[in-house]
């Protein structure tokens, strides 16, 4: 069974979709290495950077609010930098009491904790843009052809593989759950047990869950073993790049090398 919705990739036919696997994942890193390398508060090369975001976006035809949904899952670990607005020393910003303690936020910290959140979330949504309009197996492929580690591709390969399998096997315990439940229309009952008992039968099925799901995983690789796999992948031979996009991957990192060298120099 596949599960469509953990798949990210959406299929079209923009220019971002057509553009090579390869010149794309060498793009993306260099754009979250530009992000990642411009100093704290360095306000203009943030929207410059952002601007460059949103019209990759919007080239993808995929719309901008897509992107913006799916990149909110960066926000509980960017939130992990919070503390930092108040252990920075620097002006005082504002402070309040939280019993004995005098709590202090700064003007530093604060420019910190926003630079974190405005890196973070663009590099997110660069990420997104790349499994969003580029299958899989491609990135795989552009992986090997960039010379990564084969081990690391393999590795890479068969987490996405077996993600699958685990949420197959997950959808299968909860359908048989389903139907052996009943429900009651009785007044002042509720359908299933305590809240102990749930948690119980809870524990239970992530057990399942997991012994199902390493036996099912054995199987597979037996199989795979069977068939000659050797820790890669094998395909056709990567086709040629057209002209045309080795001059999108030129032009792209000249123009992100020039704002990280323009960003350290102007905020050095």
């Amino acid at each position: 069974m596949h599960i469509h919705f953990l798949d990210p990739y959406h299929d079209g036919r923009s220019l971002i979709h057509h553009l090579d696997a390869r010149v794309k994942l060498v793009l993306v890193i260099a754009y979250i290495l530009a992000m990642s390398l411009t100093p704290v508060g360095a306000w203009p090369i943030y929207v410059l950077l952002l601007a460059i975001l949103l019209s990759i976006e919007v080239l993808s035809e995929e719309g901008i609010s897509f992107y913006f949904k799916r990149s909110l899952l960066a926000l509980p670990f960017v939130f992990a930098a919070l503390p930092v607005i108040f252990t920075m020393p620097g002006p005082e910003l504002f402070s309040f009491a939280m019993g004995s303690w005098q709590i202090q936020a700064s003007l530093p910290g604060l420019e910190r904790f926003l630079s974190i959140l405005i890196k973070s979330w663009a590099s997110v949504q660069m990420a997104i843009v790349l499994t969003t309009t580029t299958p899989f197996p491609d990135l795989l492929m552009a992986m090997r052809a960039l010379r990564l580690p084969r081990l690391l591709v393999a590795v890479i390969g068969l987490m996405w593989r077996y993600m699958f399998v685990l949420a197959d096997e997950a959808l299968r315990l909860n359908r048989a759950r389903t139907s052996r439940s009943g429900e009651t229309d009785a007044p002042g009952r509720k359908n299933g047990g305590s809240l102990f008992w749930r948690a119980r039968v809870t524990g239970g099925m992530v057990g399942n869950l997991f012994v199902r799901s390493f036996d099912r995983s054995d199987r597979i690789y037996v199989s795979m073993l069977s068939r000659g796999y050797d820790g890669e992948v094998r395909s056709l031979p990567h086709p040629a790049a057209p002209g045309w996009t080795w001059i999108v991957l030129a032009a792209g990192l000249l123009l992100l090398i020039s704002i990280a060298v323009i960003a350290q120099l102007g905020w050095a």
